[in-house]
């Protein structure tokens, strides 16, 4: 069974400030999360609970993963040297 993709506001105002070529990837790759939450490559980040990342090019994905009611949120999209700011 699949997850459920949920979005904070700020994701989305994030994406639309990157080029629409890496937005489709990102956006392609935010839909395999749906199928396989934790994609080889994805990465637990340290100093917070239960927040992962995956890289797609120069952008990372940061989410967290809900397994009991299977949603995953996404809380930050952004360029590797801003994401983590």
């Amino acid at each position: 069974m699949a997850y459920s993709i949920e979005f904070e506001p700020r994701v989305l105002k994030e994406l639309k400030a990157i080029p629409v070529a890496d937005q489709q990837r990102l956006i392609t790759r935010i839909e395999a999360l749906a199928a396989d939450p934790r994609p080889a490559g994805v990465e637990k980040l340290k100093g917070q609970a239960d927040a992962y990342r995956v890289r797609q090019g120069n952008y990372r994905i940061v989410y967290t993963i809900d397994d009991t009611i299977r949603i995953i949120t996404i809380s930050r999209v952004g360029h590797r040297r801003e994401v983590y700011r």
